[in-house]
């Protein structure tokens, strides 16, 4: 079956552009809030929308993103107010929208209850960075009754087979992480994330693939383009929203998808 999300990055793939994926955390620093900056850059230049579930102990997420999700939490972000999010970013745009999230918050409210309320909610799928497609079989088994997105991850150090397990697994894409260690921005892009396309394109010819972790700039996004079907911004639009609201985001979103979205 055919995802929207593979529908988008390839689309923009034949025509020459590229596509970027935007990160935003669910609940910063309010839900409102949080769904009027993911719609600001779904409107501005974001092709997909990776909308974060906070959670307590995020082994991923860099110093920009833990204290966004801090402040969500503080505020009083509860699990199942990320349907309410979704629901309400879809009825404003059509992009998109994958829900990045631990597996635990998943566990806890009930893997089907989970996919069905986010199906319900107009999202496309999840992105899950600590569950392996090895240990995902009732997922798979949802996600394909219920036509979701399962995006896994692929690493500098993931064996062929792995990579492999992947590609064959995923729907959406395949998340190349570029570097090892956790998101944020960086200066340069790591070469190990050419690497880690070069091995998910031996594994499979028709699966996408979009990199993610350090990627802050427009000249990034194009470099990363070149090679793969999209690059994942996150922190910097997290870091921009922080320090300037939404207005400083849109600005950061029209910046960054300048070099792809002309």
């Amino acid at each position: 079956m055919q995802s929207r999300t593979s529908e988008v990055l390839s689309r923009n793939k034949q025509d020459g552009s590229g596509s970027l994926i935007g990160y935003f955390p669910a609940g910063y620093p309010t839900l409102d809030d949080s769904v009027a900056a993911a719609v600001a850059m779904c409107k501005n230049g974001v092709d997909v929308l990776e909308l974060g579930v906070p959670y307590s102990d995020p082994v991923m997420d860099g110093l920009v993103i833990q204290e966004a999700t801090e402040t969500a939490l503080a505020n009083g972000f509860k699990l199942k107010q990320v349907f309410e999010a979704v629901k309400a970013i879809t009825a404003q745009v059509d992009t998109p929208v994958l829900v990045m999230t631990y597996w635990n918050p998943v566990l806890s409210y009930g893997l089907e209850n989970f996919a069905r309320d986010l199906k319900a909610a107009g999202g496309a799928g999840l992105i899950t960075p600590d569950l392996i497609p090895d240990e995902a079989a009732k997922w798979l088994e949802v996600s394909d009754e219920l036509e979701l997105d399962r995006v896994f991850l692929a690493a500098p150090t993931s064996s062929v087979e792995r990579i492999k397990t992947a590609c064959d697994l995923s729907r959406g894409f395949v998340y190349a992480v570029s570097t090892m260690g956790i998101t944020g921005t960086r200066d340069s892009v790591d070469d190990l994330a050419k690497k880690v396309v070069s091995g998910i394109r031996d594994a499979s010819k028709t699966q996408n693939t979009a990199v993610g972790i350090g990627i802050s700039t427009s000249a990034q996004v194009v470099d990363v383009n070149a090679y793969a079907d999209g690059a994942i911004v996150g922190s910097a639009f997290v870091k921009a929203y922080a320090s300037g609201g939404i207005s400083a985001l849109t600005e950061k979103v029209k910046e960054i998808s300048s070099g792809i979205h002309q």
